[in-house]
């Protein structure tokens, strides 16, 4: 393992310098745009200025932060080393005899520092800010309509299976219900109705125009009815559950509530890709680390614009990737450990072939 040197401690204090003091700056900007997109809202719900600021703001900024980390990882890179650059530091560095790999490590160490920061906050305590920002957005935002959710197929018991050719939320209404038992194998007791809708009253379902029938070996039994009340493992609030309700969930209960969905027929690509996301992020420091210096440590001609410039245009290319690659997963082309993690195999054969031509 190297020594650490003075010329380490310069790096790395450079850029973990310059790392929080671009962050600081861009949340600024990003909450003075977000206030001035949802003050609306705000006055139209009537939220309190401390509800805006304690609940809201204080968790939307390391929310925030955590979500785009890389790229301001990557910013500070190319702008520091830049600097570096055109001060000819770079090469009387290597001219004094420290190899261009030697020279990465206090990089490699001031990526580390950030990466494991942004692994355990987007694990352990990120989800636990979100549960105040995610509770806000649904009381004081506007609420957007939700279309009825179609062709539902749910496990809610051990051998028991519902559908519903769609769930009205507004109504607590579903069409065209069927409910399956299953034991060993076969069918035993088959349910289906016109419709079936919550009853808030009694706290059960109410089926609506019935029929059953009942297996018992050779002897088949149906009856039917206009409405009977039946309890179900199923509640209407797990309809209305939005897709960010994961973000509230730390690692192990997200591992815990995919588990428990997968039971009940559910797998919706949206979990598997905020479970992955937590991980794949902070190696995406490593990379775009890797990136930042080869581009930047070459003196050229338009100096830093040019690197940063270079450098912006690069780590957005990044996000359009990957957000491009969660919609495949999103309509079923991908699987999802692979749409989190193309980007960061992509980037990191460029991160390679940089490196490579980085002037040694």
């Amino acid at each position: 393992m190297p020594v650490i040197k003075k010329i380490d401690l310069y790096i790395i204090k450079k850029y973990l310098g310059t790392f929080f003091f671009a962050l600081g700056l861009i949340i600024l900007i990003s909450v003075v745009f977000d206030f001035s997109e949802k003050v609306d809202d705000f006055i139209e719900k009537q939220a309190p200025f401390k509800a805006i600021v304690l609940q809201y703001y204080l968790n939307f900024i390391p929310y925030f932060s955590n979500l785009f980390s890389f790229l301001f990882v990557f910013i500070s890179v190319i702008y520091f080393t830049s600097k570096m650059a055109i001060h000819s530091e770079i090469i009387a560095i290597l001219s004094c005899g420290i190899s261009y790999r030697r020279l990465m490590v206090p990089y490699f160490i001031g990526a580390s520092i950030i990466a494991m920061l942004t692994f355990f906050l987007g694990h352990y305590i990120i989800p636990h800010s979100n549960v105040g920002r995610l509770k806000f957005e649904e009381q004081y935002f506007k609420k957007q309509y939700r279309s009825p959710e179609k062709n539902i197929h749910r496990q809610i018991a051990p051998g028991v299976f519902i559908y519903m050719d769609n769930y009205n939320i507004k109504a607590d209404h579903g069409t065209r219900f069927s409910m399956e038992t299953i034991e060993d194998g076969q069918l035993v007791s088959k349910m289906m109705a016109d419709y079936i809708r919550w009853d808030s009253t009694t706290q059960k379902w109410r089926v609506h125009n019935y029929w059953i029938r009942e297996l018992d070996g050779l002897n088949e039994t149906i009856t039917s009815g206009v409405d009977i009340d039946t309890t179900l493992n199923l509640f209407p609030a797990e309809f209305k559950r939005p897709h960010t309700i994961v973000e509230s969930m730390t690692t192990p209960d997200l591992r815990n509530f995919i588990k428990e969905e997968l039971s009940r027929g559910q797998s919706d690509v949206y979990y598997f890709i905020e479970l992955y996301r937590r991980t794949s992020a902070p190696f995406a420091v490593f990379i775009l680390t890797i990136i930042g210096v080869s581009l930047s440590s070459r003196r050229i001609r338009g100096g830093m614009g040019m690197h940063i410039g270079f450098g912006i245009a690069l780590s957005f290319s990044y996000i359009l990737f990957m957000q491009v690659s969660k919609e495949f997963s999103v309509s079923g082309d991908l699987i999802p450990l692979f749409a989190v993690w193309i980007p960061n195999f992509l980037f990191a054969l460029i991160a390679l072939i940089l490196y490579k031509l980085a002037p040694k």
